[in-house]
């Protein structure tokens, strides 16, 4: 997922591809009754997540829990904006096309009108959320124009002294023509990525002029720096460079000031003093936008490891920032389920033994590493970056030396996985292993392999290794290659444990057959699954799956001379087996030095290598086969989730209890969302 949370949060997000998972949490009794997949379309599936435990909280938790659901969703508007300067025109134009249009909604044009209004909001823009590439609608301007003048003009987002006539004539270029904005974020090297980027985190500058802005404020000498232009937009006016810092008084100032007005309350019920803290500085630094403040907040929350309520809220993962400094606004709301904690506990209890048995240089390794709490949660809203599309895994914060000196923490989705696990299909099981072997040790292995790749990724993937003194942060010294670089390093952690006996002797893995059926169920997704996402002819663009692409082909190649990777053909279809996976093992420890050699010295040449050479490229037949292959297998390559709704209880101005519900209609809760969280000027 990437390092999540306010300073850089890794998500991991889980392919919905091979692998028939087990149940691995009997407390939900009622699966059986409660209908997972709501609705399918484009490449799109929208699923619901229980929260099972939220009735045993105390009613001061419950409170709790609520005023951080109500902030979470307070700042939704802020990830339209953050993606596009123009996504929160277009949404509401659809949304008032929506909720006012008393037309025909029986023909194809409307039925294709209704598919791209639900893939902006799935989105949270025009913009595709895992390719970047722009979502070009299936019915022509002429009937958008439509829909549009058939609707109450002052239902539209019109500015002062213009009509329906000027944003149709913007709207027809932001949406229609594929030349404008066509992709939200380029990685293409050969181009200046920050003018050929759609996001709005920069505007009138150039790559070279961030840059050099940048390189007039750090110090490369600073041991403990703050993140850099993680809470600001870049912008040139009259040939000045400034900074349009998001905060209270700033830029989004409505959406925050509603952020704060809860977490506010939230104070009034902290679990804990530390707790109380971290709120406290968490509002001081939307208050003040000061980067130190939000350092410190860090420091805080990473104490708070007594709490069962937590919350992630701000600025958090730098991915859609093609030069890797700023963040997209991101909320998650949860409490612990203390049963499912105790394996990645487990994990956390042993990570020294971690660090000091990896197969990394030794100047590379931390002397000590500092408290990394891990646990699993129970997911109660997602918001911002994190929603629809959620993480099932996160290890914040992202500061390197945060971690150093304070710790982490690392948290697995439970809940999340589970509806993930519900609605997995057995179809691409059958059709992308080789052999009825690979099959059953899927079957049998598959979840509780998930589990503990997420759990090692997040817990001693991210927290391990150290920067040479001097180099700078990932993002300084490699740039738009410092996120791919990243998840590559946390799942190579992870690969190379998840074979190792030690995972049996703490007593979170029966053998190694997990180990086996964790590697075979990566190099397909490596090499041909997570293909499914991506459009014929296309580069890959998303960190998650360059990383994942590079880890994979890179073991393939290198083993070549061995045949550990074997590329077989049965009835004119490709498949990829592992013949040797201890020897594939060893290869995943040669390419993690590697890899954590790159990250502590900052090599930016050999980063750049590594990734144009094994992570962007796509053989266009064997692209072209596994599309074809999936095509007849009628699943959605993506799965998002539609919220629960809280409702607090009140009786005679007081509250008794807060309900949770399990909304259906995906549809019904955007159109919700709009009416209750727009805060923010249809342009910022």
């Amino acid at each position: 997922m990437k390092p999540l949370l306010l300073t850089s949060f890794l998500f991991l997000i889980i392919f919905s591809g091979c692998g028939q998972k087990e149940d691995t949490q009997p407390n939900m009794t009622d699966d059986k009754n409660f209908k997972v997949q709501t609705e399918q379309f484009a490449d799109l599936a929208i699923l619901r997540y229980r929260v099972p435990g939220f009735e045993e909280l105390t009613l001061k938790q419950k409170e709790l829990v609520y005023y951080l659901y109500e902030a979470a969703l307070a700042g939704r508007d802020i990830i339209y904006d953050q993606n596009y300067k123009y996504n929160l025109t277009v949404r509401r134009t659809l949304e008032a096309i929506v909720a006012g249009y008393q037309g025909d909604k029986t023909s194809a044009d409307w039925n294709n009108f209704m598919i791209y209004t639900k893939r902006v909001w799935f989105s949270n823009g025009i913009h595709h959320h895992y390719s970047n590439a722009k979502i070009m609608p299936d019915f022509s301007f002429e009937y958008f124009s439509s829909l549009v003048n058939s609707v109450p003009a002052d239902s539209l987002p019109i500015p002062k002294n213009q009509s329906a006539a000027d944003l149709l004539k913007l709207l027809e270029k932001v949406i229609f023509d594929p030349n404008t904005a066509p992709a939200k974020v380029n990685k293409d090297p050969g181009k200046d990525l920050v003018q050929t980027s759609a996001v709005n985190f920069y505007e009138g500058v150039t790559e070279k002029e961030v840059d050099a802005y940048y390189k007039k404020i750090i110090d490369p000498k600073d041991d403990r720096p703050v993140s850099y232009g993680l809470n600001s937009k870049l912008v040139k006016d009259n040939g000045v460079i400034s900074e349009k810092v998001w905060k209270v008084g700033g830029m989004y100032s409505p959406a925050i000031e509603r952020i704060v007005y809860w977490l506010e309350k939230a104070v009034t019920v902290a679990e804990t003093g530390i707790q109380k803290q971290a709120f406290e500085k968490l509002i001081e630094f939307y208050k003040t936008g000061n980067l130190r403040t939000f350092d410190e907040y860090n420091i805080e929350w990473v104490k708070d490891t007594e709490a069962s309520v937590d919350a992630i809220n701000g600025f958090i993962e730098t991915y859609n920032d093609p030069m890797s400094m700023r963040a997209n606004y991101e909320a998650v709301v949860s409490f612990k389920d203390l049963e499912a904690t105790k394996r990645i506990k487990a994990i956390s209890d042993n990570a020294q033994w971690f660090e000091d048995n990896s197969p990394i240089m030794d100047n590379h390794k931390k002397d000590t590493v500092v408290g990394i709490s891990a646990k699993v949660i129970t997911v109660v809203v997602e918001s911002g970056d994190a929603s629809p599309s959620t993480p099932i895994g996160i290890n914040l914060p992202n500061a390197n030396w945060i971690r150093k000196e304070h710790g982490s923490k690392s948290v697995n989705l439970g809940n999340i996985v589970h509806a993930y696990n519900m609605a997995a299909s057995e179809g691409m099981l059958q059709e992308f292993c080789y052999s009825p072997e690979e099959i059953e040790r899927q079957k049998k292995y598959g979840a509780l392999s998930d589990d503990l790749h997420t759990d090692m990724h997040e817990v001693i993937g991210h927290a391990s290794g150290q920067i040479n003194p001097g180099v700078g942060t990932p993002r300084e010294s490699l740039k738009s290659y410092a996120s791919t670089i990243e998840e590559t390093r946390a799942d190579l952690v992870a690969l190379w444990y998840i074979l190792d006996q030690k995972l049996i002797d703490i007593g979170v893995m029966p053998d190694l057959e997990t180990g086996k059926a964790e590697y075979e169920k990566y190099i397909r997704n490596g090499l041909m699954t997570q293909l499914t996402r991506i459009k014929l002819g296309d580069n890959v663009e998303q960190d998650h799956m360059r990383n994942r692409q590079i880890v994979a082909s890179w073991a393939y190649e290198k083993g070549k001379a061995e045949n550990v990777i074997e590329k077989k053909m049965r009835d004119g279809k490709t498949f990829f087996v592992i013949n040797d996976h201890q020897k594939l093992r060893s290869l995943f420890g040669q390419l993690l030095r590697e890899v954590q050699r790159i990250t502590s010295e900052g090599d930016y040449k050999t980063a750049q290598t590594l990734v144009e050479t094994y992570g962007v490229k796509i053989d266009l037949k064997l692209h072209e086969e596994v599309l074809e292959r999936y095509e007849k297998l009628k699943i959605a390559p993506y799965k998002g989730f539609i919220n629960p709704l809280l409702t607090p209880v009140y009786e005679a101005g007081v509250l008794k209890d807060v309900k949770v519900e399990y909304p259906e209609d995906f549809t019904e809760q955007m159109m919700f969302y709009a009416k209750k969280y727009s805060h923010l000027p249809s342009i910022n």
